[in-house]
C-alpha cells in the first residue's frame, strides 16, 4: 500500500506539478482511507467499501466540503492505479459528490487592515516590526501565506516596485507594489540588520528557530491572531488568507479588470476569481435594502 501511495504522489508531483501542500493533503487523505477500510487487497476494494468509509466520515461530523475533497482524492488515486494497470476498473467512478453551496469569503475592510497595521507599528519589538511589513505586503500584493513566508530577499525589485512570486506548481508571477510598501520593507530590513537577525541569509523573513530558515505559516497565523485581538477585531474572523481575500475584494470594488486580478492572484481558472464579484453583489444588495427610498418607505408603512 505504501508503495502505491508513493508512486501516486510521484506521478502527481512530476506529471502535474502538484505543490508540496497538495501532495501532503493527498498523502493524508489516501492513508486515512486505506487504514480505515477492512479490505487490505487494493485490487478487491469495491464501491461499497468506499461508500461505507464516507458514511462513517459523515457520521463523525465531516462537512460536505471535506467529503468532496476526500472523494476527489480517492478518485484520483484509483484513476492512477487504473492507468498503471494495477487495477482493471476504478471503484470510485460511480461515487456521487455532495453538493456544496457557494460560500462567500469574509474580508476585512481597509479600516480594519489599517487598525491592525497601526497596532503593529506602534509596538517597539522587532517581531511587531516584521509583522507590520508582512501584513502590508500580503494585503497589497494578494499573496498566499506560503508565498509570503518563503519570499527570498531578491524577490523584490525596488526600482520597478514589483515582487516576483513563486506560486502553486512553481508558477511565477509579477505583482506591482506601492512606494509606501517598498519604504516599509526597507525600514524593516534596516531594523532587522541592526538586530543581527541575518544568520540565515536569503529569506526576506528569516527565522532562527524554524527548520526551513524562514517564518512558518503557523507562526504568522498566531501572530496575526494576536494583532487582531490587540486591534479590537475578533481573532476568530481573522486568518492569513483573509488578507488575500481583502486584497481581491478591494480591487473588484475599485473596478479593476477581472483578468488582471486573476493574474495577480495566480488563479489558474478565472471562475475562482469571479467569486469576488459575488461579494460585491451581496454588498450592493445590502446597500439597496438599507438606503433605497422605496425600501425605507415600505418599512415606514409597516
Amino acid at each position: 500500500m505504501r508503495d502505491y501511495i508513493n508512486e501516486f504522489l510521484d506521478a502527481k508531483s512530476v506529471e502535474k506539478g502538484a505543490a508540496l501542500n497538495t501532495l501532503k493533503a493527498y498523502r493524508n487523505d489516501v492513508r486515512q482511507f486505506l487504514t480505515s477500510i477492512p479490505q487490505q487487497d487494493i485490487k478487491r476494494i469495491t464501491t461499497e467499501d468506499i461508500e461505507q468509509y464516507l458514511k462513517e466520515l459523515k457520521a463523525t461530523g465531516n462537512t460536505a466540503k471535506t467529503l468532496s475533497r476526500k472523494i476527489s482524492c480517492i478518485r484520483e488515486f484509483f484513476k492512477f492505479l487504473q492507468s498503471e494497470n494495477i487495477i482493471k476498473e476504478s471503484p470510485a467512478n460511480k461515487l456521487s459528490t455532495p453538493k456544496i453551496g457557494k460560500s462567500l469569503p469574509y474580508f476585512l475592510t481597509a479600516k480594519e487592515i489599517k487598525k491592525i497595521c497601526t497596532v503593529a507599528k506602534s509596538q517597539k519589538s522587532f517581531s511587531f516590526v516584521k509583522m507590520h511589513v508582512m501584513v502590508k505586503l500580503m494585503y497589497s500584493a494578494g499573496l498566499r501565506v506560503s508565498e509570503l513566508v518563503s519570499l527570498p530577499e531578491n524577490a523584490i525589485n525596488y526600482d520597478m516596485r514589483q515582487i516576483l512570486i513563486c506560486g502553486k506548481g512553481s508558477k511565477e508571477r509579477i505583482v506591482p507594489i506601492t512606494k509606501e510598501v517598498i519604504e516599509d520593507i526597507l525600514e524593516y530590513l534596516n531594523v532587522r540588520n541592526k538586530t543581527g537577525r541575518t544568520q540565515k541569509r536569503g529569506w526576506l523573513f528569516p527565522s532562527e528557530k524554524s527548520l526551513s530558515g524562514h517564518v512558518t505559516r503557523n507562526g504568522f497565523f498566531k501572530s496575526l491572531k494576536k494583532l487582531a485581538a490587540m486591534a479590537g477585531i475578533s481573532p476568530e474572523k481573522v486568518h492569513p488568507h483573509i488578507l488575500r481575500h481583502s486584497f481581491a475584494t478591494r480591487l473588484v470594488n475599485n473596478n479593476a479588470d477581472l483578468r488582471s486580478i486573476q493574474k495577480m492572484l495566480g488563479h489558474e481558472n478565472i471562475a475562482t476569481t469571479e467569486i469576488y464579484t459575488h461579494i460585491t453583489t451581496e454588498r450592493l444588495i445590502d446597500e439597496v435594502k438599507k438606503r433605497h427610498p422605496l425600501t425605507q418607505q415600505q418599512e415606514e408603512n409597516e
